[in-house]
């Protein structure tokens, strides 16, 4: 009977939706949650199988929460294909509708609430589905309209979740769509703006790190990191020695700690600057660094003041990745003849 715990539970949720009954879809969403963490590799991963189709047809004002619950499933068995193809899909859906939502808004009404402000629900209801007409809507396309916009910070998160691993950022589908969607809409929608940070992560990117001090060059490998503060961290920890090392607590708040913000903070080591010598802001991302003479170049230069920040990680999921080769010194010599003085 164990073993059809999971099946079961996929069974009730369907069971409530097709009978559109919200407290046993409640009571379904529970018992399959809490089924998930004992049960089988191979039997989450059919359950997902089955809850795919059904996350593709569903609501979006209905869904949500099911969708957040597939994503968190596949820790437990599968892989994420089994539902990351509807999970993007139904983000992007939910993510075009608001920026619709929004801009008929601000056209009409003004300053758009709050995703957050559920007061806000029933104005907006007045205004796009029972006044759908005045906007050229159906009321079904007014209707989903606001359901989209209150709702979507719940679609976004399971794919803002997975995509904190490397192989779902590899193999994400839609991803020009999926960019153009959460461009529109990161201005508002908290995790969306997320999302886009998570868009712009480098993998397997190569770059040329130079210290200029030594005149030492490496060849440097990077994934998963999140931030300029974040590479700023894990260069100065796969380069540097000495006083000049981060701490191991710092390290690993920057890689895969518990502890996101040590205690003490995390200390800036070096000041980064590009091949043209003009800063690289920690606030930024890797993407954000030019390409200089064929490469994406970083020069480690002495820190012009004290820097310090609270958090290792932007994204506590991602696990980052940083290696680094020495170049040969006739190599080093001939970066070191091509970067220019800090600016």
């Amino acid at each position: 009977m164990q073993d059809r715990v999971l099946e079961t539970s996929v069974d009730a949720v369907i069971a409530a939706l097709e009978a559109l009954d919200r407290e046993a879809f409640g009571e379904a969403m529970q018992d399959l949650a809490q089924a998930t963490p004992r049960s089988r590799p191979d039997e989450v991963a059919a359950a997902l199988t089955r809850l795919a189709p059904v996350l593709a047809g569903l609501p979006i004002g209905v869904g949500g929460h099911l969708a957040q619950l597939a994503g968190s499933m596949v820790d437990f068995g599968g892989t994420p294909d089994l539902v990351l193809p509807v999970l993007v899909e139904r983000a992007c859906e939910v993510l075009e509708a608001a920026a619709r939502f929004h801009a008929l808004h601000e056209k009409a009404y003004g300053e758009t609430p709050s995703p957050d402000d559920h007061e806000a629900i029933g104005l907006a209801i007045e205004r796009f589905a029972e006044g759908a007409a005045t906007h050229g809507l159906s009321e079904v396309e007014g209707q989903t309209l606001i359901e989209a916009w209150f709702t979507a910070d719940v679609w976004v998160q399971p794919v803002l979740y997975l995509a904190q691993r490397r192989d779902v950022r590899v193999a994400l589908p839609q991803r020009e769509r999926l960019v153009a969607a959460v461009e529109a809409t990161r201005e508002w929608i908290g995790t969306a703006g997320w999302l886009h940070g998570l868009l712009l992560v480098l993998d397997d990117e190569p770059l040329i790190v130079l210290h200029r001090a030594t005149g030492r060059a490496f060849e440097v490998t990077i994934s998963g990191i999140g931030d300029n503060f974040q590479l700023h961290t894990l260069l100065a920890a796969a380069l540097l020695d000495g006083d000049d090392r981060p701490s191991e607590a710092e390290i690993a708040a920057a890689t895969d700690g518990p502890e996101l913000e040590p205690e003490g903070g995390m200390i800036g080591r070096v000041n980064l600057v590009d091949g043209e010598g003009t800063w690289i802001w920690n606030e930024g991302r890797p993407a954000d660094i030019p390409v200089y003479e064929g490469a994406r170049v970083v020069v480690l230069d002495p820190p012009p003041y004290r820097r310090s920040w609270n958090t290792g990680r932007p994204y506590p999921l991602m696990v980052p990745s940083v290696t680094a080769e020495q170049l040969p010194s006739a190599e080093a010599a001939r970066w070191m003849s091509l970067v220019k003085p800090a600016a």
